[in-house]
């Protein structure tokens, strides 16, 4: 398996958990409301499963015994990682408040 590969489907999964939210879903119907709801809990588990690779690939650095790799990346990814939870959080209550303020109006 290319190990790889679980970077970049970290990367990719993470720009979905931002760019879900902010899909154009314009209606006032209990169904447009319910898919709104399912954008963000996509969203979310996209952030999640995004988290996962990069634990899966700390994992693999750690069992092919790459300590210097595993060393030299683990505050950086400690760092993004934080970062893509709390934008994610704020991508999506942002979404949510316009979405409120679009439905009063």
């Amino acid at each position: 398996m290319n190990y790889t590969l679980l970077n970049l489907g970290s990367v990719i999964l993470g720009l979905l958990a931002w760019v879900l939210p902010w899909l154009p879903v314009k209606g006032k119907s209990l169904s447009a409301i319910r898919r709104r709801g399912l954008h963000q809990w996509v969203s979310f588990t996209c952030c999640a499963l995004a988290l996962w690779l990069q634990l899966c690939y700390q994992w693999h650095l750690a069992d092919i015994g790459d300590w210097s790799a595993l060393g030299d990346t683990a505050g950086a990814v400690m760092k993004v990682s934080a970062f893509l939870v709390l934008t994610t959080a704020a991508d999506n209550l942002l979404a949510r408040v316009l979405w409120r303020q679009e439905d009063e109006a």
